[in-house]
């Protein structure tokens, strides 16, 4: 009979280097490819790659006990018996062993990898973008978006002037991540959640899973008290005002489609759903206060512009003009 002991070990050897890379490093396009399709052979890759992610984060709270292993290795040690262990006491032997030398291996790399990571990043009109930064939190960037990063070993700052950021924070709750934004801030030990901010001074807040605290901006110099969200919650400022509603499975799932390069309306204000696009391409797309509030419904491809254009007309009592400066305008059709 054929062991499936080398199988397991090569899950585990690939899945630490997967971590290493991870909390050393921001993935390339090409990496970020390759990681993806490892963890869809084996549904066990995902949780291996979890543990030793996991691992890598308790060595920062475990070194002083890490570097008591060499301390213990090189005190001398007393004569062995001949006698024979038993063998479940051999096999916890072999178990322990193998966990010093996986303790060992981190420990390098732990004291390997780069501890801070300050960086201006920036994506252009249509073009998404996904990242990892020094400490494993990994990061969807929208469209048109800039994210400036400060990260250390005593803190975890990010800011986002403008754009549209999905957050999957690692746990520390030694240093709280911190996301500021014009219109406020979100602070959070280790969640996900999506934050979108704009010129026009508005802040959206949905989270996705865990909880997190945004604390708004002062309001006409009044301070505004933190507010506690939990998953499916969607928190919006606009002009100075705060408002929190509950987000349904479906809804939530349409609110972050953007980082699968969809737009998913059911319902929405034409108004609301053209803002989508403009922001996305960068363009100016209105409608007539004639045509703002007509409901529109479906799925398209945030990237078919054209498309979209070119449907509203079959949905919706609507066209479309297309202006020599690249500014669209909908309005209600004409009848002739």
């Amino acid at each position: 009979m054929k062991s499936s002991t080398p199988q397991h070990e090569t899950a585990d050897e690939k899945a630490s280097l997967w971590a290493a890379r991870l909390d050393g490093a921001v993935l390339t396009a090409d990496q970020r490819i390759a990681l993806d399709a490892w963890l869809e052979t084996d549904p066990s890759h995902r949780a291996l790659l979890s543990q030793y992610c996991q691992f890598s984060a308790d060595l920062e709270q475990q070194m002083p006990l890490l570097a008591g292993i060499r301390e213990l290795s090189a005190e001398p040690q007393p004569a062995q018996a001949t006698a024979q262990p038993h063998p479940w006491l051999r096999r916890s032997l072999m178990a322990g062993a193998a966990l010093t030398a996986a303790a060992a291996v981190a420990l390098v790399v732990w004291l390997e990898r780069p501890r801070n990571q300050h960086a201006q990043l920036a994506t252009p009109s249509g073009h998404r973008e996904s990242l990892t930064l020094v400490e494993a939190t990994r990061v969807d960037l929208n469209a048109r978006t800039s994210l400036e990063v400060a990260i250390d070993g005593t803190s975890r700052h990010v800011r986002l002037p403008a754009g549209e950021a999905f957050f999957h924070v690692s746990k520390d709750p030694a240093r709280p991540f911190i996301v500021e934004t014009p219109a406020g801030s979100v602070r959070v030990t280790g969640t996900q959640f999506d934050v979108r901010t704009g010129v026009d001074g508005a802040l959206v807040v949905t989270v996705a899973e865990g909880s997190v605290q945004v604390r708004p901006g002062d309001a006409g110099g009044q301070a505004v008290s933190p507010v506690a969200l939990t998953p499916g919650d969607q928190l919006v400022v606009r002009a100075g005002v705060v408002s929190v509603r509950t987000l349904s499975p479906a809804a939530l799932d349409n609110a972050l489609a953007w980082r699968q390069g969809q737009a998913v309306f059911d319902g929405v204000p034409l108004a609301d759903a053209l803002a989508q696009f403009a922001r996305y391409h960068g363009r100016a797309i209105a409608a007539t206060p004639e045509a703002a509030a007509l409901p529109v419904g479906g799925r398209f491809s945030l990237d078919d512009l054209d498309g979209f254009l070119s449907t509203l007309p079959e949905v919706l009592p609507v066209q479309a003009t297309r202006r020599p400066d690249g500014s669209v305008e909908v309005a209600l059709r004409v009848h002739h």
